[in-house]
């Protein structure tokens, strides 16, 4: 089963095997199924094809994949315009929400170790 170009897998009951789009997530994927009257743990490749139309249907009117990921991009651009605190911090790549960054912060900053000593040599000891 394909929808708006992703395939959905087959092996994976739908509930789970719709959040390969991006934008749905367990719970949308559960309010999309309800409102097409399908059970949660139908396989996609026990479908018919009018039930995947209209899977398809309600998929297909909400904004997810390239107009969602469009439209964050768009608001992050805003936020970088507009030059405000979130707006800076995306662009000197620094956490947004306010995590500390004294340790920590390694996925936004990167895997840069640095390993960090007194400065001088340890004395031996005789």
């Amino acid at each position: 089963m394909r929808i708006l170009g992703i395939t959905i897998p087959d092996e994976k009951r739908l509930e789970i095997g719709l959040t390969t789009l991006f934008g749905v997530g367990r719970s949308r994927a559960q309010k999309i199924l309800k409102e097409a009257g399908i059970d949660w743990g139908v396989k996609p490749g026990n479908l018919n094809t009018e039930q995947e139309n209209e899977i398809r249907k309600i998929v297909e009117s909400m904004k997810i994949e390239g107009d969602l990921k469009r439209e964050i991009s768009g608001n992050i651009k805003r936020l970088k315009d507009i030059k405000c605190y979130r707006g800076i911090r995306h662009l000197r790549s620094l956490p947004v929400r306010g995590q500390r960054t004294k340790t920590n912060s390694r996925t936004r900053r990167g895997n840069i170790r640095k390993t960090m000593g007194t400065g001088r040599r340890a004395v031996e000891k005789k």
